[in-house]
């Protein structure tokens, strides 16, 4: 009988959704019926938390309710800024990350979730992560300021000053590309885990975990690791060529659902066009022509184009990100996407449970052993 079996779920559907449509063939995001990118240019991270919470962009008063509930839970409680100080030495910013999403859920009623249950995560991962990033380095702790916007905050609580505006919105336009993608590996890892009716602390920490992989989320500070590999535009065709002949990756090219270009890769050319060192763009730029250049002669018949992460590398680093920090940023932004699939998840819930082709021995018997008898019983001592 022929397998009907799909490696790494690919083309299989496993559910309905209403928050986001990747559409992989034309080379489309939507976020609630909304162009994505789009939406990147003219709305803030809250708007569009708001829009993939809630279903629809706020109203001005709204926002300001939205704002209300969620700047003020921004603080970390008392014991948990105590644990921020005790992570030890050589843990990895995503590390981190993870450990700081399963500490926030002490506590946490049980299943289902409300927004409310939702919105701490939001709120504080941005909080935990700078607060751990400047202990790692013997930094004091910058707390957050209420006042200012979601992403602001946090770039104001990594640096200890209010941060350049222009730089900031770069940033937010980064965030709310990156707040939501369909059913991609951390998504549909949080959502198996809420299925099973666990809190959304478990989902969250488990979507983590799969994001931290250079597979999905770990891969814009390697693009930059390549960029200094290469030094000049003028070696770009000769690096890329030497790095496929040793059958090394080019990090930052091709993608598992598009078929044509990322539109996320699209806007965040454009981003780093405008905010990236012209040395540092012409550079991205050369590398990204050989790459596709070589690839497309090494599989004419495979569509391969840059990837999200690709500008995504020049454009934190254009705002002033640490290069550690790249990945971890990807997943606070991706919070607001996890929070809404959770909340969708609950309402229709059914647990995630697929099954797998066995391709092991066929039925065969258990050898016969000898077995030894059981040792004579020793009468006790009266």
């Amino acid at each position: 009988m022929a397998s009907k079996s799909a490696p790494g779920l690919e083309g299989v559907t496993v559910g309905e959704t209403q928050i986001t449509h990747v559409g992989g063939d034309e080379g489309t995001l939507r976020f609630r019926g909304y162009n994505a990118t789009e939406l990147s240019a003219q709305v803030s991270y809250e708007e569009a938390a708001h829009l993939l919470l809630r279903g629809e962009l706020p109203s001005p008063s709204e926002l300001q309710e939205l704002k209300s509930s969620w700047y003020p839970l921004r603080p970390l409680p008392p014991e948990l800024v105590q644990l921020v100080g005790r992570i030890p030495r050589g843990t990895l910013p995503m590390e981190a990350l993870r450990s700081g999403l399963s500490l926030m859920g002490v506590g946490m009623r049980p299943f289902p979730p409300r927004e409310e249950d939702l919105l701490p995560f939001i709120a504080r991962a941005p909080t935990w992560l700078a607060m751990w990033y400047r202990a790692s380095r013997d930094l004091p702790p910058i707390p957050p300021d209420t006042t200012l916007g979601h992403v602001s905050s946090y770039l104001y609580m990594l640096e200890g000053r209010l941060p350049d505006p222009d730089l900031a919105r770069a940033l937010e336009e980064y965030f709310v590309l990156l707040s939501d993608h369909g059913m991609n590996a951390s998504t549909f890892a949080a959502r198996v885990v809420l299925s099973t009716q666990s809190d959304p602390s478990s989902a969250m920490t488990a979507a983590v975990g799969a994001l931290k992989g250079p597979l999905h989320g770990g891969a814009p500070s390697l693009v930059l690791d390549m960029l200094d590999a290469v030094g000049t535009p003028e070696n770009a065709e000769l690096w890329v060529a030497s790095a496929l002949e040793r059958r090394e990756r080019l990090m930052g090219f091709g993608h598992r659902i598009y078929k044509v270009e990322d539109p996320r890769a699209v806007e965040l050319k454009q981003i780093a066009r405008r905010f990236a060192t012209p040395e540092r763009f012409r550079l991205a730029e050369a590398v990204e022509r050989a790459g596709l250049e070589a690839l497309r002669k090494v599989r004419p018949h495979q569509p391969l184009y840059i990837n999200v992460e690709f500008y995504a590398g020049v454009v934190l680093e254009a705002v002033g990100l640490p290069r550690e920090l790249f990945s971890a940023t990807f997943g606070i932004a991706r919070t607001a996407g996890w929070a809404a699939h959770l909340l969708e998840q609950s309402r229709n819930n059914r647990i995630i449970r697929p099954e797998a082709d066995y391709t092991g021995p066929a039925p065969r018997p258990v050898p016969l052993r000898s077995v030894a008898p059981p040792a004579a019983a020793v009468p006790r001592a009266a």
